[in-house]
């Protein structure tokens, strides 16, 4: 074996040096760290290292920019892309509650923009995931990003999961079991935005991630970006709490608006069923539940006023009621 040092080692090494002598990476070190990986140019030893040092520091936003850059470079992107509203990622999965964010999508869709949505599914025992919901909705997965970029011309939505953006960040993901913790790769998956979507929406778990997102988000110049800690970590407002959201515009500061609770229950008990069927029943008006309405249309709203359709919270949720009540009983099977 050679003693020369394998490239991605000096990637390594910035991790591990130490409290006082680490430091985080560049967003061009991050771009490059992330395509190696993505090429399959590092040895599986230095990605687990590389993952687990960095989730001990806590990533920085010039590394989650870096990232999404890097494995941007290595996807197949048609040259020919349909026009996307809205980039939506969803990497979480749900126990507690429903997806009801799927709902607050596909009245966007029905209202007339368009939406690419993301994700994966299976790496968390017990939650249900988005693919399985919108299959049951009518919606099939694309198989690829061509197939994708059809689906956006022809009915203005499309669902890709992250194997068919990238199998090896499917893969890597997959990793969580074997490393017993997230890995920074659910963080950054969520900035891909395949198809440059002007409007970028996020939900996360952990609080103290929102900066980091519209950091990263300012160092991408999205051209708009909303962010807030969503039902499960997926974009969906908690109707019953008060919901602060980051809002960024290019590389401009974030806004920082705190939206008041929807319901005056401060608790909604966990929905031991989790019956998808419901949530076509509560789309076609068969089911009258509150906290399901008022998750939808404040998921709307939120995506509303971070597209700049609003120019106020208020007028926001005002919009997103109207869009809700306008909307298609037909447009969903299931």
């Amino acid at each position: 074996m050679s003693d020369e040092a394998h490239p991605f080692a000096k990637f390594v090494a910035i991790l591990g040096r130490g409290k006082t002598k680490q430091r985080h990476l560049t967003l061009e070190e991050s771009r490059e760290a992330m395509g190696m990986i993505l090429r399959d140019e590092a040895r599986p030893e230095q990605i687990g290292a590389f993952l687990m040092l960095l989730r001990l520091k806590e990533e920085a936003p010039e590394e989650i920019a870096g990232f999404a850059l890097g494995a941007r470079d290595t996807m197949q992107i048609p040259a020919d892309l349909p026009q996307v509203d809205i980039d939506w990622s969803t990497y979480a999965g749900k126990r507690i509650q429903l997806p009801w964010y799927t709902l607050s999508v596909l009245a966007l869709v029905n209202a007339g923009y368009s939406v690419l949505m993301h994700g994966t599914e299976g790496h968390t025992p017990g939650r249900v995931y988005t693919r399985e919901v919108l299959e049951a909705l009518g919606f099939p997965a694309a198989r690829s990003l061509d197939e994708a970029a059809q689906q956006i011309r022809d009915r203005r939505f499309a669902y890709v999961p992250l194997e068919v953006l990238s199998p090896m960040l499917r893969h890597l993901i997959d990793l969580r079991p074997i490393f017993g913790l997230r890995s920074p790769v659910h963080s950054f998956s969520r900035m891909l935005n395949p198809f440059d979507a002007p409007t970028m929406m996020q939900g996360i778990f952990h609080r103290g991630f929102m900066d980091i997102h519209a950091g990263a988000a300012q160092l991408l110049d999205q051209p708009h970006m909303g962010v807030f800690r969503g039902e499960g970590g997926e974009i969906e407002r908690r109707p019953n709490k008060p919901t602060q959201v980051w809002m960024t515009n290019g590389r401009d500061e974030p806004v920082v608006e705190n939206w008041p609770a929807l319901t005056e229950k401060p608790h909604q008990p966990p929905n031991t069923e989790m019956n998808i069927a419901d949530l076509a029943q509560v789309w076609r008006g068969e089911i009258d539940d509150a906290y399901a309405t008022a998750s939808v249309v404040g998921t709307i709203a939120v995506t509303l006023r971070t597209m700049g359709k609003a120019t106020s919270i208020e007028q926001a949720e005002a919009m997103a009621g109207e869009l809700w009540a306008a909307r298609d009983r037909d447009f969903v099977t299931g």
